[in-house]
């Protein structure tokens, strides 16, 4: 057991290590090629950032994919499926796509057509849903024809809702690296705990989807330096497909019933899976979510599906007043909270303890989406480790700025800091720049 947690191990730092090295040549690249596009009135940062940083993390992939093939165990995925192949086929595919999108723009139609080659190409290759476990009914083999369709089906949703909530410095990287996580623990459970080998290539490729993000994160962490792009996004937002294709469409659930030791048993392992299409969904439910809420607002609004518009659930969030980084703190919350609570509720769905814990997070969570305007603050002892915006303010006395009646000067009282903005690359100019001070005004006149 502890020789393949060691080489997932080494996968994830080795995917990691070379997305984090990849990421600084790509962006003076990205400069060097003028692949930073004019800011659009959706966009919330506020000076031309360099993209392509997808470029980086189809590097990471590569990286952790090769390593991964010479390991004493992981190599065994390679050997006995196709699968990873197959994933690697439709990554180029689509990190193409990303890149002509990055550097000269492409239409919206083009990119879904795109996307389904990109699918299709790994269902030529063997990556594609088989079965469907229905309750009441029973396992239901699929056609080859339905097979496709509901696999293409499901990668174009996951692309889509992965590059929609791609808004925020970090928010979708960090993101789907908590739902990488997530899924991690239950493949890895399913392949090692039930000894299903069908599960293996899920594994793995939840490894190094989690590498990826951590690698590229630093890089575009608050104020970001790079953005990844389309070329990131969808990249992402298709090998996390891929690996709930294969967990989920080709682990017989007959053979889990073996495993577990009966019906019953293999009920509660497949929750809340007993659907195939569930887990995917439940992983990246909040970007799955914005992505149903964009096209009911826009075909509400008798515009395209694929407009672009400011109605997104983290642009909503800055809206009521939350600042840049406690945006994207709540969103991390909520796609921690669904992920692993669903996996958690998998593994033993008949404690009411989970339940309880589900409820009582999701009471914090709303707690936290009414209380915009509260910063935390570390004790003394941990200031050292935060960023300045949540350190204890320090009181300062005002300079004298009038002078009294009689000639002396009149001290104000003390007040406490307005504290500093985000930096120049932020996400924070949405709603009143007041506080801000006019140039004009206080300096000399030219």
């Amino acid at each position: 057991m502890g020789q393949p947690v060691r080489e997932y191990l080494l996968t994830l730092c080795v995917t990691a290590a070379v997305t984090y090295l990849l990421t600084g040549p790509v962006r003076k690249f990205a400069i060097a090629a003028g692949a930073m596009p004019e800011i659009r009135a959706r966009d919330v940062h506020r000076e031309p950032t360099p993209r392509l940083g997808g470029i980086a993390m189809f590097g990471g992939l590569c990286a952790g994919l090769l390593v991964a093939s010479h390991l004493t165990n992981l190599k065994s995925v390679f050997e006995n499926s196709n699968e990873p192949r197959a994933l690697l086929s439709g990554a180029a595919l689509i990190w193409i796509l990303g890149v002509l999108d990055d550097k000269w723009g492409v239409d919206a139609l083009v990119k879904l057509g795109g996307q389904m080659i990109a699918a299709g190409v790994m269902v030529l290759q063997g990556l594609t849903i088989l079965w469907i476990p229905i309750p009441g009914v029973g396992t239901v083999s699929l056609t080859p024809m339905q097979g496709t369709l509901l696999t293409v089906a499901l990668v174009v949703i996951t692309i889509n809702a992965v590059n929609f909530v791609d808004g925020l410095d970090g928010l979708a990287s960090g993101m789907v690296c908590i739902a990488a996580a997530a899924f991690f623990m239950y493949a890895y459970r399913m392949w090692f705990g039930y000894g299903i080998e069908a599960a293996a290539p899920a594994t793995l490729f939840s490894v190094v989807l989690m590498g990826m993000c951590l690698g590229f994160l630093p890089h575009n962490m608050h104020p970001a330096r790079i953005f990844m792009g389309d070329s990131g996004s969808m990249l992402i937002g298709l090998v996390m497909a891929a690996g709930a294709v294969s967990v989920t469409g080709q682990v017989d659930p007959d053979l889990l019933n073996l495993k577990a030791g009966g019906l019953r048993e293999a009920t509660h392992a497949m929750v809340p899976v007993y659907i195939p299409l569930l887990l995917p969904l439940t992983v990246i439910a909040v970007p799955v979510a914005d992505l149903i809420l964009a096209i009911v607002r826009r075909t509400w609004k008798g515009q395209s599906p694929f407009a672009a518009d400011r109605g997104h659930l983290h642009h909503r969030l800055l809206e009521i007043g939350h600042s840049h980084s406690r945006a994207v703190l709540i969103m991390y919350f909520w796609s921690a909270l669904i992920a692993f609570g669903a996996v958690a509720y998998s593994a033993n769905n008949a404690s009411m303890w989970i339940v309880l814990g589900i409820v009582l997070l999701s009471a914090v969570g709303l707690v936290l989406l009414l209380l915009p305007r509260f910063t935390p603050r570390a004790p003394r002892w941990a200031e050292w480790m935060v960023p300045p915006r949540y350190r204890r303010v320090t009181r300062t006395a005002v300079a004298p700025a009038t002078a009294g009646a009689d000639g002396g000067s009149a001290d104000a009282p003390e007040e406490e800091r307005e504290p500093v903005p985000a930096g120049i690359h932020g996400a924070t100019a949405i709603g009143d720049r007041s506080r801000f001070v006019d140039r004009r005004r206080a300096g000399s006149h030219r």
